[in-house]
């Protein structure tokens, strides 16, 4: 009998050894960092690596194998996972892996489905015309939608009402899976700029010139391209309502502009002369569009324009604009900051 119990407890220690064993090297399998790329070495930047639909544990982890990611064996890292995690289903999309992730962090994202977040950033200032090449570059945005008509468009995003996709969507940071369609991000850029159109509508200065929030929009687009100087907002706009309000031109270059086919960054007098939509040197009201995406900050200045008797500003030269009640005025102006005549 002392033998036997001397047999037993021998094979019982050989089991907790071994047991022991097997559980430390699965966890130093586990806990092990992931190889990050050199290029990535000594930077805070994700590697991503890309799960298709349909993957299973085998497959995922011959990804990473394949792409560097993985050191050791595949198959000592498939049974270190199937022993101390659950057999949770994999969600496919592209994960990122981080500076010291270990290959237990990176499962649990990939059945989490806790992919990685691109960006696109959409400038304030920009048209239209320049987001859809911004989307077109935007890593693994699908782009299809961009391929439609302006129509189309504005049909898929419920924005049908409108004419042009110009002003519609508030200039800011978006963030999408991988995959995701451009409707998407530009849907929520959509819902922004009209909740943040309709709030500035219901506080705006009651005596405004403007019929309809898509006027104030306007404006706001308008404001926009005249100043990048946060500060001199509220008073360009200023400008631009005493105008309306006296039934003035607004003669804005930037409305201007943007009615010239195939502009060449010269502003001529026959541009001047001729009637566009937007050449409001020629007409006598707002142009019938935005001209550009606004800034929260240009659609707070035309919602809340400063107090002034200001008619005329000019470019300065150092990036702001000098403010002028006359004519008189402004030409002295004109000709101090534009042709060096003291």
């Amino acid at each position: 009998m002392v033998a036997i119990r001397n047999i037993v407890l021998v094979v019982v220690c050989v089991a907790l050894v071994l047991a022991g064993s097997g559980y430390w090297w699965a966890q130093k399998t586990l806990q092990q960092p992931l190889v990050m790329p050199t290029a990535l070495v000594n930077t805070d930047e994700p590697a991503l690596v890309e799960i298709p639909a349909g993957s299973h544990l085998r497959s995922v982890l011959q990804i990473l194998h394949e792409q560097g990611y993985l050191p050791g064996s595949v198959q000592h890292a498939y049974y270190a996972l199937r022993v101390f995690t659950p057999a949770d289903s994999i969600q496919a999309g592209v994960y990122a892996i981080e500076p010291h992730s270990s290959l237990i962090s990176f499962w649990s994202q990939v059945t989490a489905g806790r992919a990685h977040l691109f960006q696109v950033t959409l400038i304030e200032g920009q048209n239209w015309s320049q987001w859809v090449e911004v989307l077109r570059q935007a890593a693994y945005l699908d782009h299809s939608l961009l391929e439609q008509s302006e129509a189309q468009i504005l049909s898929e995003l419920g924005l049908s009402d409108y004419a042009r996709m110009e002003g519609l969507l508030l200039p800011e940071t978006y963030t999408y899976k991988a995959y995701t369609s451009a409707t998407t991000v530009l849907r929520k850029a959509a819902v922004a700029m009209q909740t943040q159109l309709s709030e500035l509508w219901a506080n705006r200065d009651r005596d405004l010139p403007y019929a309809t929030p898509y006027e104030l929009l306007i404006m706001a687009s308008i404001i926009e391209k005249e100043t990048g100087v946060k500060a001199e907002r509220a008073r360009v706009s200023s400008v631009f309502v005493n105008r309306l309000r006296l039934g003035m031109r607004l003669q804005s270059d930037p409305t201007t502009i943007y009615g010239i086919e195939n502009f060449d960054g010269n502003l001529t007098r026959a541009h001047l002369r001729t009637e566009t939509p937007y050449n409001t040197y020629r007409i006598p009201a707002l142009p019938p569009t935005p001209i550009a995406m606004p800034s929260k900050a240009s659609l707070v200045a035309a919602a809340n324009p400063e107090t002034t008797d200001y008619l005329y500003f000019v470019a300065d030269g150092s990036g702001g604009h000098i403010f002028s009640r006359t004519l008189a005025e402004h030409n002295r102006a004109v000709n101090r900051y534009q042709r060096g005549i003291n």
